[in-house]
């Protein structure tokens, strides 16, 4: 098929979250399994300064935004480590910025005004490059006005007619919402402004734009797909989501092994896999209770927390239980990861206070996170909500058992250590139902209590984990069933409007 992802951040070019993880990896397996892949997005600052050899294709187009006229231009270069195209949307005035999408913590308030112009800009630069397409992959809030551009503007147009859109969703507590009057920059007709399209309690909504035009849904697990059609997750759109939900599926995200593998890894002191993990892997871990400054205790159980410092990634129940554990338990804690001020205190505190116990570094490092899932011996993520989760795959891969509260992806990639999961063979690890510092304090001692009690059935968690599969590979044939239904769904559409005509 030919298939051209269009995303606001794709990895290393510039980055946010795991969305720009996806868009750098996914295409590439694609292109890998013998499918033609483009790739669209803002030519940032971040992305100039990026390091990656980057172009300027002579190519410049005008769109309307409102009631002016805005010019762009296109940069191109290829997704490293492959000759996928990626193209730029230069716009200096909209993405010459210093961060993607705010700026102090605020969001830019043009915000609306700049994806406006890229989403347009994208479904122009497919004409101007001349590319055969059969899908649009659209990703996210950012892009959401793609799909409704297809089915209004460009259903009938040359070379358009047969394109169909899929959109994935990352994070349904990001919405992109703005007030009414942006409706008039997107030069859409307000009779799409109504309850059942675009308008969202008075006030544009993209992605629910995006969810209604789509062909197809995907968001990245399939519990999650589950979970974001409630009123618990669903963000305010469950009942939007609930309408489409023949087309919705749940794709969990892949791993890049040739980046995340402790058998090949740089950044480790000694490299280890399934076969040789009991002698690699305690050398790693004392490799980094050495450079965390933790007393280089063997037997001592290791907990890792790595990422986002907030509410929404439980760190209020971490928080709780780390209190008490300092006094009382003979663990150790390395954290790795920035956020929200209140965490910076509280860990800082903690880690100045109790040394020999907590060693917390609030920033961020890709070496150091490659080091400390090598080194430990326990993953916690204790996520309110994780549509899909990667350091539990990593962890998995590397030995490291995660301990999560079972939601989203987490639920998905880690099988609870129950008797029955042990005495089938695939356990890898724990899970907590109740978002609750006491679910979370239990179900980490009965993981400590393995780890101390029971080395067999450890050894069982930690190779089942390491041989478990969560390469892009078998994703990527998910995501091209999709695409097939989005096509189908398309094309019966046509017909539809065909017979009404």
């Amino acid at each position: 098929m030919n298939i051209v992802f269009v995303a606001s951040e794709v990895a290393p070019f510039a980055k946010t979250g795991g969305l720009a993880d996806v868009c750098g990896a996914l295409p590439i397996e694609l292109a890998r399994q013998g499918h033609n892949v483009a790739v669209m997005m803002p030519a940032y600052r971040q992305v100039k300064q990026s390091g990656q050899p980057i172009e300027p294709l002579g190519v410049k187009f005008d769109i309307p935004i409102g009631n002016k006229i805005v010019r762009g231009r296109l940069l191109r270069s290829v997704l490293p480590g492959s000759d996928v195209p990626i193209f730029f949307v230069e716009q200096d005035d909209y993405f010459d910025r210093p961060e993607l999408y705010r700026v102090k913590g605020e969001d830019y308030k043009d915000n609306c005004e700049r994806f406006v112009f890229f989403c347009r800009a994208a479904l122009e630069s497919i004409r101007l490059l001349n590319l055969p397409v059969d899908v649009i992959h659209c990703h996210d809030w950012q892009t959401g006005l793609i799909p409704a551009y297809l089915h209004v503007e460009y259903l009938h147009c040359h070379g358009y007619e047969q394109v169909a859109s899929l959109l994935t969703i990352h994070n349904m507590a990001y919405q992109g919402i703005f007030w009414h009057w942006d409706m008039l920059l997107t030069g859409l007709d307000w009779k799409y402004f109504n309850y059942n399209q675009m308008e969202f309690y008075g006030k544009l909504n993209l992605l629910k734009t995006g969810i209604v035009f789509a062909d197809g849904l995907t968001t990245v697990s399939p519990r999650y797909a589950e979970e974001i059609r409630t009123e618990a997750f669903g963000c305010g759109l469950e009942g939007v989501l609930e309408q489409r939900g023949e087309a919705l599926s749940g794709i969990i995200n892949g791993v890049d092994y040739t980046i995340w593998n402790p058998a090949t890894d740089p950044h480790l002191a000694d490299k280890f896999s399934v076969d040789n993990w009991q002698i690699g892997k305690p050398q790693c871990k004392a490799a980094l209770q050495r450079e965390l400054g933790l007393p280089e205790s063997p037997r001592t159980p290791l907990i890792a927390l790595v990422g986002r410092l907030a509410d929404q990634k439980g760190w209020d129940l971490v928080v709780e239980v780390m209190r008490r554990w300092v006094l009382e338990m003979d663990v150790q804690w390395a954290i790795l990861g920035t956020g929200e001020p209140f965490y910076h205190e509280v860990l800082g505190e903690l880690s100045r206070n109790h040394p020999h116990r907590v060693a917390a570094r609030l920033e961020f490092s890709d070496e150091l996170a490659h080091r400390i899932e090598a080194g430990a011996d326990l993953f916690l993520m204790p996520s309110r909500y994780e549509p899909c989760g990667l350091n539990q795959l990593y962890s998995l891969k590397y030995g490291t058992v995660p301990v999560v509260h079972a939601t989203g992806g987490l639920a998905d990639s880690v099988c609870d250590a129950t008797s029955e999961n042990l005495a089938a063979g695939r356990a890898t690890g724990f899970q907590f139902h109740e978002p609750t510092a006491v679910a979370l304090e239990q179900t980490l001692r009965r993981a400590i209590e393995t780890y101390w009690q029971d080395s067999a059935i450890w050894q069982q968690l930690v190779e089942t984990g390491m041989r478990q599969d969560w390469s892009w590979g078998t994703s990527a044939r998910h995501y091209t069933e999709a695409y097939h239904l989005a096509s189908q769904r398309h094309r019966e559409m046509r017909e539809r409007l065909k017979t009404q005509r």
